[in-house]
């Protein structure tokens, strides 16, 4: 088994596979820029090496990824004057889609990529899991864009392409969030299955893979993608960073970034989401609701 050191994320490679593990599993593995960076060097590795034919993203902790990093930045070095501050809606578009252009690494690779998701896939979270070309869910994960409510508006639009357009509005809309069960009977995931049978079940898709030439697993994949993006999903993904940057400019988006300045992430964001309960949706049968907003067994 090969592996390679990284300070955020794990690199291995063995049976015609690598395993890129998010590793920052105390803060649930937010999305920072120095993952990001060692993401896209450990993706280009893994589509380089002969040996794989396939990508497995997984995560270690509770948590698959729990969004975007929302820590303070670091303040500047004297060198870094000239740098984009992120101030004004040309240059939070400029780092949106910087951000996103690193994401989509998964989607130009010429390998595929499998998204084993479990716990929490939040925000940046389901950004980086529907860039993959196959998404396997644990039935218990939690899924959805909570931020949504008071932040922005997703700066990646898969949703759409995945889920259709009434399942995309019902959860983008509210920032509720569902079941793996559930993201998989609307098309966020290939699959779901208890969350002991996970790795399993996305090992054995990986040694499927492993037989097939990997020349013919690109032009398979990227057959597909290229349908896409003739359907306007590499147009519509530049857009939607333009569009979180013009959604970061609403009333209820400058107050929650102050209030994350002054109160902090934790107190800020459960203010935002205590008037939602427990702020889930469900795919099948009423939404039927406690006086805490939690749901409740129609039956």
């Amino acid at each position: 088994m090969a592996q390679r050191p990284y300070e955020h994320i794990l690199y291995e490679v063995e049976r015609g596979r690598a395993r890129i593990t998010l590793n920052q599993p105390k803060r649930r593995n937010p999305l920072s820029s120095a993952l990001l960076s060692e993401l896209v060097d450990a993706l280009w590795e893994a589509d380089d090496d002969r040996a794989v034919h396939c990508v497995i993203l997984r995560a270690n902790g509770p948590a698959f990824c729990a969004g975007y990093d929302l820590a303070p930045p670091k303040p500047q070095r004297d060198d870094d004057v000239n740098r984009r501050t992120g101030r004004g809606i040309d240059e939070d578009s400029w780092n949106l889609e910087h951000i996103q252009r690193q994401l989509r690494t998964l989607w130009n690779m010429h390998k595929p990529t499998i998204a084993q998701v479990a716990g929490h896939c939040l925000a940046g979270g389901t950004d980086l899991a529907l860039y993959c070309d196959l998404v396997i869910v644990a039935d218990d994960a939690n899924i959805g864009f909570p931020p949504l409510r008071n932040m922005g508006s997703p700066p990646n639009h898969m949703w759409l392409y995945n889920c259709g357009p009434q399942w995309t509005k019902r959860l983008l809309l509210t920032g509720d969030t569902i079941s793996g069960k559930d993201a998989a009977k609307i098309g966020f995931a290939l699959k779901s299955v208890p969350r002991d049978l996970l790795e399993a079940e996305v090992e054995g898709l990986a040694d499927r893979l492993a037989h097939i030439d990997t020349a013919l697993l690109a032009a398979n994949k990227r057959i597909v993608n290229l349908g896409l993006e003739l359907m306007g999903a590499d147009t519509l993904q530049r857009l939607a960073s333009e569009n979180d940057a013009r959604a970061h400019t609403a009333p209820a988006a400058r107050q929650m970034f102050k209030d994350l300045a002054a109160n902090g992430i934790r107190e800020t964001i459960a203010e935002r989401d205590a008037p939602f309960g427990d702020g889930r949706a469900r795919v099948e049968g009423p939404e039927i609701r406690d006086e805490d907003g939690r749901l409740v067994d129609p039956n």
